[in-house]
């Protein structure tokens, strides 16, 4: 592919002095497909294990025990209420520094590298709106519908699993779409803690052949057209699962 876009992009650069050098240099354009890689990873990864979390929570929200409810609203509160950025740095630096590390043969490595905390930083901070979305939407619910789990002999957890979450998640579809493009755009922080993802590597190009105009325009429409296909597959679901009656 990059044999087919050298002589355009070279001409390009010989007539109006725009260098786009990941066109038609191997070892940018190797780099910048690296990058899309760890970005597209990056961001699948955030996005499930937020989404697992917000499940999870508005589960453990409505827990028996006063200790479990008070830990959650915890979490809640100090993950929605401090900056992300901060959130990332005291994960990889202070949490980061007091995990085990292992032998690599003559050099030690942690457990958890900086991709990893980036997920577990990012996801626990989507995470904390996500269980406040999944909270608004199984308030939705009628309280028949929970009476007539219970009728049937449904515990808590299936109930929830099997009739509430359903229900919920077609009337806290929109709100969690909104989250999750906030999320998308959130995972730039990364670069902060050298996770190789599209931020980072564009800023390292753009460091090497001085070309900043030109990098950040391709920064620019790759986080357009990633948010334009989030966008649309959300609407998408939220089309097939919308249920007459629930949103």
């Amino acid at each position: 592919m990059l044999d087919q876009l050298t002589p355009f992009f070279r001409r390009i650069y010989d007539d109006t002095g725009l260098n786009f050098v990941i066109f038609y240099e191997q070892y940018e354009y190797d780099r910048f497909i690296q990058a899309i890689w760890v970005s597209l990873t990056l961001i699948v990864a955030c996005l499930i294990f937020s989404f697992v979390v917000g499940i999870v929570g508005a589960w453990a929200q409505g827990a028996r025990s006063r200790i479990v409810r008070l830990g959650m609203a915890g979490y809640i509160q100090v993950f929605r209420n401090t900056p992300p950025f901060v959130q990332l740095l005291f994960f990889y630096f202070v949490i980061g520094s007091l995990t085990p590390q292992v032998d690599k043969g003559g050099y030690f490595e942690p457990i958890v590298g900086n991709f990893g905390w980036a997920v577990i930083s990012l996801g626990f901070f989507a995470g904390a709106f996500n269980i406040e979305i999944f909270r608004s939407g199984i308030e939705a619910v009628p309280t028949a519908t929970r009476e007539a789990a219970e009728a049937l002999g449904y515990t808590r957890l299936k109930a929830y699993v099997h009739i509430i979450l359903p229900l919920a998640f077609r009337v806290c579809l929109p709100a969690l779409n909104n989250n999750l493009v906030n999320l998308l755009k959130t995972t730039t922080l990364a670069y902060a803690i050298a996770v190789p993802e599209m931020m980072y590597t564009v800023s390292q190009i753009w460091s090497d052949n001085v070309n900043v105009p030109e990098m950040m325009f391709v920064l620019f429409i790759y986080y357009i057209v990633l948010v334009g296909v989030l966008v649309w597959l959300m609407h998408k679901w939220e089309q097939k699962m919308r249920i007459p009656g629930y949103g």
